[in-house]
């Protein structure tokens, strides 16, 4: 009798060696497959992330957009730290309309001189269906922001002494920035291109005002 059981014993013990083959086999298979679905999740979450967030030459901006109405409009959005007049430390947002790895693509001829005081000037009609309004009120909150007083005022010039920025917009043929001298710049416009051009020369001057905080 003793030698029956034994035997009986063994048997169910090799039907349940299959089986366990076949269950630890289903069980690696549903790791594995569940190890897929994170990988591709990670891996769609990190490219829609780089999309959406990105750097560029030091400064950082993230995409968003606003769709109360059609189509949407999508901004570029970056932070500038500030100070605020009682002493504490904030950020602010600034807005670009236009990508700033596009703005590449126009002509910069100088760097940045930061100052005290701005001087904007204009020979032109640069409404440009209202692009001109937001171009130059964008500008002079950055500058103000970062602590120079703007002024708009068509009897000065260009100031050799360097006593201010000077900021002449003008009719071109091509969109560019162009620094005349030290602390004067000229921006061309060209075919209502005002909010790419002023954007770039605010691009400019996030730039260098990044590059000071390090």
């Amino acid at each position: 009798m003793p030698k029956k059981r034994q035997n009986k014993k063994t048997s169910v013990e090799k039907k349940e060696k299959p089986l366990n083959k076949k269950q630890n086999k289903i069980f690696r298979n549903v790791l594995i497959a569940f190890g897929v679905v994170i990988l591709v999740f990670l891996i769609g979450y990190i490219v829609i992330y780089n999309m959406s967030h990105f750097t560029y030459k030091g400064v950082y901006f993230e995409v968003v957009k606003f769709c109360d109405a059609e189509p949407c409009l999508v901004l570029y959005q970056t932070k500038l730290p500030v100070i605020t007049s009682e002493g504490i430390k904030a950020e602010y947002n600034f807005y670009l309309r236009n990508n700033p790895r596009d703005l590449e693509d126009i002509e910069f001829d100088g760097d940045i001189n930061l100052m005290g005081n701005m001087v904007i000037d204009s020979h032109g009609d640069f409404n440009c269906n209202g692009d001109g309004i937001i171009a130059v009120a964008n500008l002079v909150k950055l500058y103000e922001i970062i602590g120079t007083k703007v002024v708009k005022n068509q009897e000065l010039d260009c100031s050799l002494g360097n006593e201010y920025i000077y900021l002449d917009i003008q009719e071109g043929e091509t969109t560019r920035v162009v620094q005349a001298v030290n602390s004067c710049y000229v921006l061309r416009v060209n075919n209502c291109e005002i909010l790419p051009v002023t954007e770039k020369f605010m691009l400019e001057t996030l730039i260098k005002v990044n590059n000071e905080l390090l």
